[in-house]
């Protein structure tokens, strides 16, 4: 199963993709991957630093909305690029999200710079699961 997949024919001025995972914490690994794709190739961002988070949310479509919000905050207010993401997910009265995100300061010589994402939407979005594992469908302002 991909990681994620972008969605052309969706948000003609912002970037859309489906993201999947076997689980839900792969799934949320997946939505911050393609998030930070947009922005830069992932694959030239090295692991130098780290950064722990934590949200809480009633209900999945809001965590997720609240996960990515803190990944663009961070990657504003840090000037970090993030590309790996170690996260738990667990449900008792709320959803709660922990985790330990790894990345590198934001060097404009060194990584190959995408579209600047400025938010998250709830314009479609989306988190079900499915048949062999967990989607979601995301739009990010660019």
């Amino acid at each position: 199963m991909p990681k994620f997949k972008f969605l052309e024919d969706i948000a003609i001025a912002d970037a859309a993709f489906e993201a999947y995972g076997n689980s839900l914490e792969e799934l949320f690994e997946s939505c911050a991957l393609a998030t930070f794709e947009v922005m830069v190739e992932t694959k030239g961002v090295k692991q130098e630093q780290k950064e722990e988070i934590r949200i809480k949310d009633l209900n999945l479509d809001d965590l997720l909305f609240d996960f990515i919000s803190e990944l663009i905050y961070l990657k504003d207010a840090r000037k970090i690029f993030f590309s790996k993401f170690d996260l738990n997910i667990n449900k008792n009265k709320e959803y709660k999200l922990s985790g330990t995100l790894w990345g590198e300061k934001i060097d404009y010589t060194k990584h190959k710079i995408g579209q600047d994402v400025k938010a998250i939407t709830y314009h479609l979005l989306e988190v079900k699961k499915i048949e062999d594992g967990w989607k979601a469908q995301v739009i990010l302002d660019t």
